[in-house]
């Protein structure tokens, strides 16, 4: 299989002037038949959870669906994300990976348009979203990363062969195929410094009688929409109902939008639609539709091996069945074109790290919540470590201004370790080491003894205390300047991020809003 972006020229500009079929946006020479299954993919991924969660078909049956999901190993990459800090009332959000898997290693998966050439190879991950769960199990959050984004993947140990793959940076589909599932998970912990509680993975098969047995989901479009060369979409202008083949063709349109970005919008509007659907259907307490929906979901899954039991999946859905629609938000990472190749993305910069922080901190995306919802979950611990003298702490300071948009700032870690000693900390050194790519400055420490004196640095330097953490990954107190401190000795002053606060470039959806619209790129209409 060519892992090489490709750009079809017979598509139309995005608004950047580039082809819809490729550039930035992430489109590649597949046919038309792999992007549909990707849009399957993504549809079966919240689907599966959101059937698992609903349903109430007995627990004898969910024994029956025990032997339908296999399992594998949550992580298999190296990764330092810390889980969020519990609230008051000792709760904490609860994160979950979906990746939609781009394998063609079935019958059924080649019966629907797989490649038999690239049967065997091994998967991409093309579809990926992060489902938060806030604390409060209140409000939800999904966020997708574009297939084409080119990451750092950290080195990774294949569970099953037992290969290892050296760290490397490649687009973050790619991911998947260099230890897992597992690896994927660290590459998005590492972006993000998001801890990730658990992952599933799905593929295609058993989607379409799925989505037929929803009876059919509500889209909207501005214009009458051919997409003649394409999916084969036809559908007037207004809101109209789409299932069965036609609900794949919506999913797999991409030229009639105009970019693969503009045709990932269209797919969260069809997921809130679905949502939206299921929760007004009476179909889960339908025993013969929820049976065969639960059987098709659950030979599709593979999740991570902490929640390997239909009770377990049962159990999480039943937390995500609790968020109403007006409190889910979807959106897609904000990104910028990748300055070394067109045809891939980069998170974009400071966009970017405020969707990430709003998820380590538990922000909710909406701000449909009570004044109470929107406060702060987190509270900052002294530890109940004493420090040490600042003249007998060791620290180490590395540089970790590197970003996949800009360089490394030299001297940073010289700079704030001389900055240490002139705060009476005359054992602060500057590690020699290149510099690395940290989004977020972070005091790590490896042991409960040395947390009073890791505290005691952040604070000299108005580091907050939420970003002291404790890692087996370092051998003693060690300050990692990250990219948002890429200038100065003062630590910038952090604004909180607010309710609702989400970047305009981040795309987002609230799952109660049925009014938008895909506008149609002028040659699809008729």
């Amino acid at each position: 299989m060519s892992l090489t972006p490709q750009t079809d020229q017979d598509t139309p500009p995005d608004r950047s002037g580039r082809h819809a079929g490729g550039g930035s946006r992430g489109g590649r020479g597949r046919g038309g038949g792999r992007r549909g299954r990707r849009a399957l993919r993504w549809s079966a991924t919240v689907l599966a959870v959101v059937i698992l969660g609903t349903g109430g078909a007995g627990y004898l049956y969910y024994q029956h669906l025990n032997g339908n999901i296999e399992k594998g190993e949550r992580s298999s990459g190296d990764s330092k994300a810390q889980k969020t800090a519990a609230n008051a009332a000792g709760q904490t959000p609860l994160n979950i990976l979906l990746i939609g898997s781009d394998s063609r290693n079935s019958d059924e998966n080649v019966a629907l348009g797989g490649s038999r050439d690239n049967r065997g190879n091994p998967p991409l991950g093309d579809v990926q979203m992060l489902i938060h769960l806030s604390a409060d199990r209140k409000s939800a959050a999904v966020v997708s990363i574009p297939r084409d984004t080119r990451v750092d993947i950290p080195k990774c140990t294949d569970p099953e062969t037992g290969k290892t793959y050296q760290a490397t940076n490649k687009i973050i589909n790619e991911s998947l195929a260099r230890g897992g599932a597992g690896c994927t998970l660290a590459t998005w912990q590492n972006l993000t410094g998001v801890y990730i509680d658990h992952w599933m993975t799905i593929d295609f098969a058993g989607v379409v009688s799925m989505a037929d047995a929803i009876g059919g989901v509500e889209v909207c479009v501005n214009q009458n929409v051919w997409d003649r060369g394409g999916s084969g979409l036809k559908m007037k202008a207004g809101t109209r109902k789409v299932e069965g083949e036609q609900a794949l063709q919506w999913l797999r349109t991409r030229h009639a939008w105009g970019s693969d970005l503009l045709r990932a919008r269209a797919q969260h509007m069809y997921m809130n639609s679905m949502i939206r659907t299921l929760k007004d259907q009476n179909v889960f307490t339908d025993t013969g539709r929820l049976m065969g929906l639960a059987e098709a979901a659950t030979k599709s899954l593979t999740v991570s091996e902490e929640i390997g039991t239909v009770k377990k999946l049962y159990d999480l859905g039943m937390q995500l069945k609790t968020v109403p629609t007006n409190r889910l938000t979807m959106t897609t990472m904000p990104n910028v074109q990748d300055p070394q190749d067109a045809n891939h993305v980069v998170p974009a910069g400071a966009d970017a790290e405020k969707v990430w922080a709003m998820l380590r901190d538990d922000v909710p995306f909406d701000a449909n919540g009570t004044d109470s919802d929107k406060k702060a979950k987190t509270e900052e611990k002294a530890s109940k470590d004493p420090a040490a003298a600042d003249d007998k702490i060791a620290v180490q300071v590395q540089n970790g201004t590197r970003t996949s948009t800009e360089g490394p700032v030299s001297g940073r870690a010289r700079a704030i370790a001389q900055e240490l000693v002139g705060k009476g900390f005359a054992q602060a050194v500057a590690d020699p080491s290149a510099a690395i790519s940290v989004d977020k400055t972070v005091v790590r420490y490896p042991s409960a003894d040395l947390e009073g004196d890791a505290q005691r640095v952040a604070k000299s330097l108005g580091i907050p205390t939420s970003s002291v953490k404790r890692t087996t990954d370092v051998s003693g107190v060690t300050l990692v300047v990250g990219a948002d401190w890429r200038t100065g000795t003062a630590y910038p002053k952090q604004s909180a991020p607010k309710a609702g606060d989400i970047p305009d470039n981040a795309d987002a959806i609230n799952g109660s809003d049925s009014s938008p619209c895909m506008d149609v790129y002028a040659p699809y209409r008729w």
